[in-house]
């Protein structure tokens, strides 16, 4: 360790790179393993407050306590996914009607490219059998794809239920371990680790589920107030879509969108979109600073970057998992002393910041002086 920090800056930064981009292989490859493993970690920080209160209030085992926690957490999870599925298949009453105002829409949107582009109907209809032809010629291979992403769907929540259950009664049991392996006057700093991560991810991941009722809640006073069908259904995917910051709520806006077409007129479209816009702006600036935010305080340029790489390594799955991972390298990296720095530049900018502190205190006079002078400016 002394050697590497002995090292030039640049070289110490090439092995960082180097040694994320194995990192990231590794992840890639081992992605079956490590989702569920990394959700069953959250959820297991989660769920010890409820498993700490069955074993000392009730005086159940803790493996009891451990199984009932997890069936709990599950079936409240598999509830809310019933009570999704369930507005999903109201959706068939109406499908006739989709299909008549969708074709009814197409018809204009022809005769609006023939007037404008003086493409003919006829043109416009060979190009679209063959894009349907081609469309059927693949339903195969679609086919075959949703049923390989049921299954894994499946087995990541077969495993996740297992990671969680275990990684809760043998919690005691990995804390003596990280005890163990490490240097005697080093363990203080390992407890208060372990104890950062259980709060920031507990409250975290409560956090969310606060924001999703909000954003559900304003989404679905607005969406009723309008008078769009399936108002409660919409609201729930928007509130589910949310969790991804910078790109769920656009992704919930093209869906309800394509949804209060097929059901209502192009008017209610655009209020549907300037009410969204407002709700995401009442999420931005009031709800994720201080219900969210204020619990992860990672800056937007490293959250961004960790929400776009997670997607690239794991998919949607890395893009929900991205947040509470850097949160949690953060933590470890202001606890020691030799990554301060880094979780300093992970952080926001707060003179307030017990690492900035810190890290202010190594300087000497001249560059204090410089460093209060660049703030300034």
């Amino acid at each position: 360790m002394k050697r590497f920090l002995s090292l030039p800056f640049y070289v110490k930064l090439a092995c960082v790179l180097i040694s994320i981009l194995l990192l990231g292989y590794l992840a890639k490859i081992g992605d079956t393993i490590l989702i569920p493993m990394i959700l069953g970690l959250l959820f297991s920080l989660l769920l010890i407050p409820l498993s700490n209160f069955m074993e000392r209030k009730l005086h159940f085992p803790r493996t009891l306590a451990g199984i009932l926690s997890v069936i709990l957490f599950f079936g409240a999870l598999g509830y809310g996914l019933f009570l999704l599925a369930s507005q999903l298949t109201l959706l068939k009453e109406d499908f006739p009607a989709f299909k008549e105002q969708i074709m009814d829409g197409a018809g204009k949107l022809q005769s609006w490219v023939s007037q404008q582009f003086g493409i003919q109907h006829k043109e416009q209809m060979e190009f679209i059998n063959k894009t349907a032809s081609k469309s059927v010629d693949s339903g195969t291979l679609f086919l075959g794809t949703a049923l390989v992403s049921l299954s894994s769907l499946f087995i990541l929540f077969v495993f996740t239920f297992l990671y969680t259950f275990f990684l809760l009664i043998y919690r005691g049991h990995i804390v003596k371990f990280l005890l163990f392996v490490n240097r005697v006057e080093d363990r203080l700093i390992v407890v208060d680790v372990v104890r950062q991560i259980q709060y920031v991810v507990k409250k975290y991941l409560i956090g969310l589920l606060i924001q999703m009722s909000l954003v559900s809640l304003l989404v679905f006073i607005c969406l009723s107030l309008i008078g769009v069908k399936y108002s409660l259904l919409l609201a729930l995917i928007t509130g589910v879509f949310n969790v991804l910051p910078y790109v769920g709520i656009f992704s919930s806006m093209l869906i309800i969108s394509i949804l209060t077409f097929a059901t209502s007129s192009l008017t209610h479209v655009v209020l549907v979109i300037l009410a969204l816009i407002i709700v995401h702006m009442i999420d931005s600036n009031f709800i994720v600073p201080k219900i969210v935010g204020s619990k992860v305080k990672v800056n937007s340029l490293f959250a961004m970057l960790s929400i776009i790489i997670g997607e690239m390594v794991w998919g949607i799955s890395g893009m929900f998992l991205a947040i509470p991972i850097l949160a949690i390298v953060k933590i470890v990296m202001d606890r020691i002393k030799e990554l301060k720095p880094w979780g300093f530049l992970l952080g926001e900018e707060d003179s307030k910041d017990e690492v900035y502190k810190d890290l202010f205190e190594t300087l000497n006079p001249i560059e204090k002086k410089i460093i209060e002078n660049e703030a300034k400016e």
